[in-house]
């Protein structure tokens, strides 16, 4: 009870001096009476402070409607998973869809039907262009069911989320990286599966925006006329993507800049390279006018890191 209720209490109910006009303040009993009335309405209006906050919030209950009122109900597996696949299919609701099939395995943890909603939900946030969800989705079930038939799928959907997002040359390659180490996985995990073509194709795809990168940085070196810079992007795009269609220009750049530095003898094993694999290729044209501007042939020296790396495919 509140120390101000009490002490207003007790001076409104304490027994009181007697007076000549009160007669009844004289007789001891009636003072102990008062006092006993006192206490007992002190420990009412104690009770009163403590239920009222509880009245009001049974009555709030009552205005907005008791959470009793939200009563769970578990509902069939295949009645969620058909809800998603009518989002999915027919309505092109996604994300709704992908929550249903969540759902599924929420209220069904251990059932067949969980196992397939989890791919569906990977698809469908897909689907959706929710790849990030997607891709959280999909890796879960390769670690829950990575020996799956459906397994294969869910690996090549990690690595197409990150493939669909791979920005121009322009900027970072983050994402490609990922792509082509995701793609590589179903390649080599699944080599056997319906999925490893595909893979395969992306990855070519992703490796030469890689490539391409490097040639776009080796220009840059270039431009900057940082040739030792410029070198080690070239280098990079003809010992990691050299089956890239960027290898031909890479080869040029690397004569350019091998005669700019006066290193004449790779400047020449490079032209000798890019003429043997790419006769046709307008830079081979473009490599060997200038060796032959300085009185040179294309000559390709058997030591040199470059036929070293043609040999290596």
């Amino acid at each position: 009870m509140p120390w101000a209720l009490r002490e207003w209490a007790l001076r409104k109910w304490a027994p009181r001096k007697p007076s000549g006009s009160d007669l009844s303040a004289t007789d001891p009993r009636a003072a102990d009476r008062r006092a006993r009335c006192a206490s007992a309405l002190a420990r009412a209006i104690a009770l009163v402070v403590v239920l009222a906050p509880l009245a009001a919030c049974s009555s709030f209950g009552d205005f907005f409607g008791s959470k009793d009122d939200d009563v769970y109900v578990e509902e069939p597996a295949d009645k969620l998973y058909n809800e998603g696949l009518y989002l999915l299919n027919d309505k092109r609701d996604y994300k709704t869809a992908a929550k249903r099939f969540e759902e599924v395995d929420r209220q069904h943890p251990y059932s067949d039907w969980a196992r397939k909603s989890l791919i569906m939900s990977a698809y469908a946030y897909y689907e959706g262009g929710e790849y990030e969800d997607s891709i959280t989705a999909a890796r879960r079930y390769v670690t829950l069911h990575p020996g799956s038939p459906d397994a294969a799928y869910a690996q090549f959907l990690i690595g197409s989320s990150y493939f669909d997002r791979i920005p121009d040359i322009s900027r970072d390659q983050e994402r490609t990286e990922k792509a082509v180490a995701e793609l590589d996985e179903v390649v080599r995990r699944y080599p056997n599966s319906e999925y490893a073509i595909a893979a395969k194709k992306k990855i070519d795809i992703a490796r030469d925006q890689l490539a391409g990168k490097e040639v776009d940085i080796g220009r840059w070196y270039m431009q900057k006329k940082d040739y030792t810079g410029a070198i080690n992007r070239f280098k990079s795009v003809v010992t990691r993507y050299q089956t890239t269609r960027h290898v031909e220009e890479a080869l040029m750049r690397l004569t350019e800049a091998y005669m700019t530095l006066g290193i004449v003898d790779e400047a020449q094993t490079s032209a000798a390279v890019l003429g043997h694999n790419f006769p046709d290729s307008p830079w081979y044209h473009d490599a060997y006018n200038l060796v032959k501007s300085r009185g040179l042939e294309p000559a390709e020296n058997k030591n040199s890191w470059i036929s070293r790396a043609f040999k290596a495919i």
